[in-house]
């Protein structure tokens, strides 16, 4: 059994979720809006995506194993 990260799977999937929704609206409004207010959804996707990787990291260490005398 794999230890689990420190998000739940419902917190993982809206992870993804908010991820994926930053990553798509960035773009677009780059595209229809003139000022740089656009580069705050790319630090929030940025932002999301390292917590993502870090709960990966956490779920893919092996279980430590007791230590008996």
């Amino acid at each position: 059994m794999r230890s689990a990260g420190f998000l739940s799977e419902r917190q993982r999937r809206l992870a993804w979720l908010g991820f994926f929704l930053a990553a798509f609206q960035a773009p677009l409004a780059a595209k229809l809006i003139d000022d740089a207010s656009w580069f705050f959804a790319v630090v929030v996707a940025l932002v999301v995506a390292t917590v993502i990787v870090a709960d990966d990291t956490q779920r893919r260490r092996p279980e430590p194993v007791p230590y008996t005398e």
